[in-house]
């Protein structure tokens, strides 16, 4: 049992940060939008937020894998609480201009960059320790983050309603706060690795992206990453409320829309947490973008009842839950221990990197094309990446031998 701590600790601490996040994404803008009534303010502290968690992904990784990862892990989170804690305190004391909090915004976003990469380097070593399998270990990380955010979602907006938008902050602090107690206090400390490029700074961070670009499969897979992760945001911030405003013209479906697809999603990544260590990679990753994708699409375009839309998603949340930590299990395989800090930041930092540009597609299409021929287009890129892997002989190294994951499971 005390080998499997740490890995619960792990889970544990995802779904914690993740409720916290969650308070955060609704309360900050609901305060902008409270304290100035712009849309422009409230997208630039938004994406002052996702600036610096760009920059730090790609820049925090050479620090990343030179420190210990549980002390990398607990000064992001510190300081990404002290950073979220701040609003509430000069909001009481001096006032919160809005240039200020962009700035907090900034120094939040960019401290939690090195916070998740660190994690994931800690869960690699518990998955070990523990001798989990890769698929079951990443499943449970996955599964407890969309539980964190599911509850924290609704928790928020209570908090958010009943004592205001700045006190609600205090939530994602505090679960920062206990995240790296957690951290500290049950998850064993692991030497940095040993360091085979001991040059400069630049030098270490050329080292991440030789890497990355020396993998044929990782780079495959970042590509499949940026491509559906602005299709996602395309979906997410245009395509899905304009049907819930066009089509179902209620808030409450809308709603029920989202939850039916992450009901799917939770019972996706539980599936996989339990049969994935035996499923064929290259066919499951096919199946999934089908289901997540081009079938989620064509049924919203066909504007079916209400009962079917929402059975129809909840199925298609399934290809959503398996995917993502079925290519995590993956990067955990493949990523040389001296460089996974710099590898996984710029994993995080490419998949994002795309997603403005898929909204602002989603949105010219809907304007010049309308929404059902807009979802169809949508419908048609995600199954050419679901395609992928049976036109391209690189994917075939998803089904390669997954045996020497636990090979180096430590005392």
């Amino acid at each position: 049992m005390n080998r499997r701590v740490p890995l619960v600790t792990l889970v544990a601490v995802s779904a914690i940060s993740s409720v916290g996040t969650a308070a955060s994404l609704l309360a900050i803008p609901w305060f902008v939008l409270q304290s100035t009534g712009s849309g422009i303010s409230t997208g630039a502290v938004a994406a002052a937020e996702t600036v610096g968690l760009l920059c730090s992904a790609v820049l925090a990784g050479p620090a990343v894998d030179r420190l210990p990862a549980r002390t990398a892990s607990v000064a992001a989170d510190l300081l990404t609480a002290l950073a979220i804690g701040l609003v509430p305190v000069l909001d009481r004391t001096i006032g919160m201009p809005l240039p200020a909090l962009a700035l907090l915004a900034l120094l939040a976003g960019a401290a939690r960059g090195p916070a998740d990469t660190a994690k994931q380097v800690l869960v690699i070593a518990a998955m070990r320790r523990a001798g989990t399998p890769v698929e079951r270990g990443t499943s449970a990380m996955e599964g407890a983050r969309r539980i964190g955010t599911m509850a924290g979602a609704p928790l928020a907006g209570l908090l958010v309603a009943t004592v205001g938008p700045v006190p609600t902050l205090c939530a994602d602090a505090a679960a920062l706060l206990l995240a790296a107690a957690l951290v500290h206090t049950l998850v064993p400390s692991e030497p940095a690795a040993p360091a085979a490029d001991d040059g400069s700074y630049a030098a270490r961070l050329r080292a991440g992206f030789a890497s990355l670009r020396a993998d044929r499969l990782l780079r495959a897979m970042v590509g499949v990453l940026l491509v559906s992760n602005a299709l996602d945001s395309g979906l997410n911030a245009v395509l899905y409320p304009a049907y819930g405003a066009r089509v179902l013209h209620s808030s409450s479906l809308f709603g029920a829309m989202v939850t039916a697809i992450g009901l799917g999603a939770l019972a996706g990544t539980a599936l996989h947490g339990w049969l994935g260590h035996r499923w064929p990679r290259r066919t499951v990753f096919v199946g999934c973008f089908v289901l997540l994708g081009s079938l989620r699409c064509v049924l919203l375009a066909q504007q079916p009842s209400s009962v079917v839309l929402l059975a129809g998603l909840a199925v298609s949340g399934i290809g959503s839950g398996v995917v993502n930590p079925l290519m995590m299990s993956v990067a955990y395989e493949r990523v040389p221990e001296r460089v996974r800090g710099r590898v996984f930041g710029l994993v995080v930092a490419c998949a994002l990197a795309a997603t403005p540009l898929g909204a602002l597609t989603a949105g010219l299409l809907l304007d010049r094309l309308e929404l059902t021929s807009a979802l169809l287009v949508f419908a048609g890129v995600y199954l050419s990446i679901a395609l992928a892997p049976l036109m391209f002989t690189v994917w075939r190294e998803l089904d390669a031998p997954r045996g020497g994951f636990l090979a180096e499971v430590r005392p």
